[in-house]
């Protein structure tokens, strides 16, 4: 489908007069021509009973009331014939003897079909049923409305080959089992909610946690439309609501207790949310499909260029008021991993190379957490079994040194300074190597003869190496086979690099030695490098992982679109080109997201024999678990 797989919903919250029912109508033809002509929004939802108003009473039996309504609806439908844009209104609508509370789905002047409310609330201030009907209680697949016979109940699907969705009302959605869990196995994308829920203190923080859930379930989009302050106040106050979730995640919503009506707009995407349906089995098995129809319509053609969500630039981090909880998890996380490693292999000791930069800083918490836990904090001398190994090299600066040097000491666990410059000299010379030749064999040789020190104390202290490299390094092919890709454990091999960053400064800040604090945030400031080419005259490292590769902060953004939603390098570079807006021009963006790509595939190689390391958030490389891909797959496509 088009404009990478977005759609444009809204919902509308009009000013609505009780009984007023033409008045009201005309408020809502204002609405849709502004949702069409300024905002070109494709499908537009307003609230629960909005032609009425909600709270009508006893009114509902009255036949002026029933028959202002259908006035009404005849003059939106002939006011929006001419109108490309879905919406759906809702009003009473009678079928013989019963009254329903019904949701109209409405289209170029016509009702494509009308869903019933199923659950009518009737206890405490609600008294639905004295004047409406359940869907439950009607045996009708059709009913004459307005001179025509149209689909009818609950169980309708509208949309076209690409996207569908279906309609629930209100209370559907605060019942145990509400319709829209059904709508979304037999295919609908999204659910569309008429709702005329009054306000009370703390109410609209339940109401948005099961909006919230329900889409996350349901793997889908949730718009979310309620009565405004037009409504009644006799005994209840409508302040007005409008939200558009994804997955669980609030992308759009108004700003409520207004007195201007109001329109919440947002794009959903489809493309994201065919792929979570396809990666989980429960949406493998539909329901009785033959008890649900599909009613085509034709979607308003319109071209998004640009969004009006917010995409997160960042999106492996957590939101702020999580963040403390999450990476208090992830700690836990790699710790206990770590824990049952060591109580299955009857081992007490780790090895670590420690290179005074952010992923060996971030392992080594981690193992102190590991052996706090196992054996007490009181027991100091047994941080002595971790074994931090520093390794310097041929473009060790003398800051990364130091800062890892203080990081074991502050940490209290053992120290060993192996200089690894003499070793490769030999090697080199064993090789017929020129020392001088700075290229993939003078880097890989240094990694190769740390990683066999590490490996060779480990048998001498019988103990085991814990891994450094992060998600971000396996993704890119940035570690050397036989060297720092192997260890016994890989404790980062679940966390990519902008995370690892995050969690290191998280540790800073909850520090209780102001020392300790100091060297992280240092190591957090430290420019990121392998370390493998010789410093500047002055000592300065020349060789930044960042100026070769690219920003992580792209490559996770890639990564994160890439495997959690099976998006195309094309609607990857619009993504990006949107999240990173005044930080990085569309170009640059391009140049990186072909070198991602292109290492991506190429270097699956590596990570087909990762050692074992713990999944702490939702993407995973391990070929063991969330990632299985030939080493030998062709790229897709980078025409941009």
């Amino acid at each position: 489908m088009g404009n990478h797989g977005f759609i444009r919903v809204g919902a509308a919250i009009p000013l609505l007069k009780v009984g007023n029912c033409m008045y009201n109508a005309q408020e809502i033809v204002l609405l849709i021509e502004q949702a069409y002509k300024s905002l070109e929004i494709q499908i537009l939802c307003f609230p629960e009973l909005c032609l009425t108003a909600y709270s009508c009473g006893d009114l509902f039996h009255q036949d002026y009331l029933l028959e202002g309504s259908e006035r009404s609806v005849e003059y939106i439908l002939q006011y929006s014939r001419h109108l490309p844009i879905t919406f759906i209104i809702g009003a009473p609508v009678r079928d013989g003897h019963q009254i329903f509370n019904a949701a109209l789905i409405c289209n170029k002047g016509n009702i494509v079909g009308i869903v019933p409310k199923t659950h009518l609330p009737n206890t405490g201030v609600f008294y639905e049923k004295r004047w409406f009907s359940s869907a439950l209680e009607s045996k009708s697949t059709e009913i004459e409305y307005l001179g025509k016979t149209l689909p009818f109940g609950t169980r309708l699907c509208f949309g076209d080959k690409h996207f569908s969705f279906a309609v629930e009302i209100c209370e559907d959605l605060w019942s145990n089992i509400p319709p829209s869990s059904f709508h979304a196995l037999e295919g609908a994308s999204c659910i569309f909610n008429l709702s005329a829920s009054h306000n009370l203190a703390g109410k609209n923080r339940e109401r948005k946690a099961l909006i919230q859930h329900q889409s996350k379930v349901c793997k889908a989009a949730y718009v979310y439309a309620s009565a405004g302050w037009g409504e009644s106040s006799s005994d209840l106050v409508f302040t007005g609501h409008g939200f558009v979730y994804e997955l669980g995640e609030l992308i759009a919503e108004n700003k409520s207790f207004d007195l201007e009506a109001q329109i919440v707009c947002a794009e959903i995407d489809i493309e994201l949310l065919k792929h979570k349906r396809a990666t989980n089995t429960v949406f493998k098995t539909q329901i009785n499909s033959e008890s649900y129809r599909f009613l085509k319509i034709e979607l308003a053609a319109i071209k998004i260029d640009k969004l009006n969500r917010k995409i997160k630039a960042l999106p492996f981090l957590p939101e702020e008021r999580a963040c403390d909880e999450i990476c208090s998890e992830i700690l836990s996380i790699q710790s206990l991993g770590l824990i049952k490693r060591l109580k299955h292999t009857e081992i007490e000791k780790v090895v670590i190379g420690i290179s005074g930069g952010l992923d060996s800083c971030l392992a080594l918490l981690a193992c102190v957490e590991a052996f706090d836990k196992l054996w007490g904090k009181k027991v100091e001398t047994q941080r002595k079994n971790i074994i931090g190994v520093t390794m310097p090299g041929f473009g060790t600066s003398q800051r990364t040194l130091d800062q890892a040097k203080k990081l074991m000491i502050l940490l209290g666990v053992s120290i060993l300074e192996i200089d690894i410059t003499k070793a490769c000299e030999i090697h080199f010379a064993d090789i017929d190597h020129d020392i001088n030749k700075h290229d993939t064999t003078f880097e890989n040789v240094q990694a190769r003869e740390r990683t066999q020190i590490l490996m060779d104390l480990a048998n001498k202290e019988n103990a085991l190496v814990v891994g450094t490299g992060d998600l971000s390094e396996l993704a890119l092919g940035w570690a050397t086979y036989n060297g720092d890709l192997m260890s016994m454990y890989g404790l980062n091999a679940g966390i990519p690099k902008t995370l690892v960053k995050q969690l290191v400064a998280w540790h800073a800040q909850h520090c209780n030695m102001q020392e300790l604090k100091d060297v992280l945030m240092a190591i957090v400031e430290t420019p990121i490098s392998p370390e493998l080419l010789p410093l500047d005259k002055n000592g300065k490292m020349l060789q930044k992982t960042e100026s070769s590769i690219g920003p992580y902060e792209l490559h996770d953004f890639f990564l994160y679109h890439l495997l959690g939603a099976g998006s195309t390098p094309q609607k990857i570079l619009f993504l990006a080109s949107q999240a990173f807006e005044g930080t990085y021009d569309k170009q640059t963006i391009a140049k990186w997201l072909k070198v991602f790509i292109k290492r991506f595939f190429q270097q699956q190689f590596k990570r087909s024999c990762l050692p074992d390391g713990p999944m702490v958030i939702s993407h995973s490389l391990s070929p063991r678990g969330f990632w299985k891909m030939p080493s030998d797959t062709d790229p897709p496509d980078m025409q941009f």
